[in-house]
């Protein structure tokens, strides 16, 4: 299991405000962005951003998020209208080592503590968009989700901090506004498809205790090989595979997995999508395990069921029908990717990819939210960005032609 939860007491890390450590480390973004695979970045609809900057606007970015080099080909944006940028990351990833922990805040990276409510990080995002002096990166889907083509559910504490900046820009000036601008990052796999997937269906294959089947049909690999992980899964947490379609297994499983836990720890409350699940299931078993006063037995069963929150949530991340009626390349190698990032814990990086990025219309922020039914705000971020996630489909190669 990644080690995106950290048994540790919290500890809010700020960003740097300056623009010198930005400055300087700008000549390395190339670099930077190549050890994620990405060689060219494509801005579009940069004007838009530009008006808002123009205009003196607090302004946040709110891009959807596929892979892990989404905020550094983001933060291009911010060097297209001479800006730098901040954005809010998840603390766990300030935790994977020195020189991530030195990096990220002096280009403007701050924490947000996602397995409760982290008072300090709405308060530094909310400064950020009330001062406008630099737009602010959130993801709203709170994840990583490997799949470019769907949008995870959207989370609300975007359209809170914006409407707590909007109230603290028109407290200090009435006229003062506050905009959102949904960004759609669109990744081009530019290489040989079968040359970079077929050492990884190989490896996979080995690791099954198979031997590697490279004159099969590949759509046909890759199907073998998920039913035989969602098999595998099944016999570990359900005793045997079990019947149906592969989208109805994997509901299924989620299902055992997450219920018992809301049964026991959140009094049977079994709400919301499967990543706002597993937030507060994390956020209820935490706190005593950062603690460290729990005895060894319940600190390694506490760690068991953390495992297993991570494996419900790496479930939810396989779209039904992702692979159906030719696939693109990208939607094969991210289902690949997924694949080998679940069963050895790594990341392989492919390249090259080339990434599209493109600007939404501005979203005027309303400071007070109108009450009942679904949040206008976070519609509007999801209707933009569907929108241009759908047009940006014929950036891509009409199929995966594999001999």
């Amino acid at each position: 299991m990644q080690s995106v939860v950290v048994a540790k007491p919290y500890k809010f890390v700020p960003p740097h405000r300056d623009a010198f450590w930005p400055t300087v480390l700008r000549p390395l973004r190339a670099r930077l962005l190549r050890s994620y695979g990405i060689a060219t970045v494509e801005c579009r609809g940069v004007a838009r951003l530009a008006a808002s900057v123009q205009a003196g606007h607090g302004i946040m970015l709110a891009p959807n998020h596929c892979r892990p080099g989404d905020p550094f080909a983001v933060a291009t944006l911010g060097h297209a209208v001479g800006r730098h940028v901040h954005i809010m990351a998840s603390w766990h990833v300030f935790m994977q080592g020195r020189v991530q922990r030195f990096l990220l805040p002096r280009v403007g990276a701050f924490s947000i503590y996602r397995e409760g409510l982290d008072r300090e990080a709405l308060k530094c995002a909310g400064q950020i968009i009330a001062e406008a002096r630099r737009p602010l990166v959130i993801f709203p889907e709170g994840i990583i989700s490997r799949h470019n083509d769907r949008l995870n559910s959207l989370m609300e504490g975007t359209a809170l901090i914006a409407r707590t900046a909007a109230r603290q820009r028109a407290a200090a000036r009435p006229a003062a506004r506050v905009v959102i601008h949904p960004v759609a990052i669109r990744y081009l796999f530019e290489g040989d498809l079968r040359a970079t997937v077929d050492p990884m269906l190989a490896n996979i294959e080995q690791r099954l205790s198979w031997r590697p089947e490279g004159n099969r049909p590949p759509l046909e690999r890759i199907a073998r090989i998920g039913a035989a992980l969602l098999a595998l899964k099944e016999i570990e947490h359900l005793g045997a595979p079990q019947a149906g379609g592969i989208a109805e297994r994997i509901r299924r499983l989620i299902d055992h997995l997450l219920c018992p836990l809301e049964d026991e720890w959140l009094k049977g409350r079994h709400e919301g999508d499967v990543v706002a699940r597993v937030k507060l299931l994390r956020t209820a078993l935490l706190p005593d395990l950062v603690a460290g006063q729990l005895s060894e037995t319940e600190n390694e069963r506490r760690w068991e069921l953390i495992a297993r929150l991570h494996l419900a949530q790496q479930l939810s991340c396989y779209p039904g029908n992702y692979l159906s009626a030719s696939p693109s390349p990208e939607r094969i190698l991210e289902t690949v990717e997924r694949f080998e990032e679940d069963l050895t814990d790594r990341v392989r990086q492919v390249a090259p990819l080339r990434v599209v990025l493109d600007v939404g219309e501005a979203i005027e922020v309303n400071p007070e939210r109108v009450r009942g039914g679904e949040d206008p705000l976070m519609k509007a971020i999801r209707t933009q960005l569907e929108s241009m996630l759908q047009a940006s489909l014929a950036e891509r190669r009409p199929g995966a032609v594999w001999p």
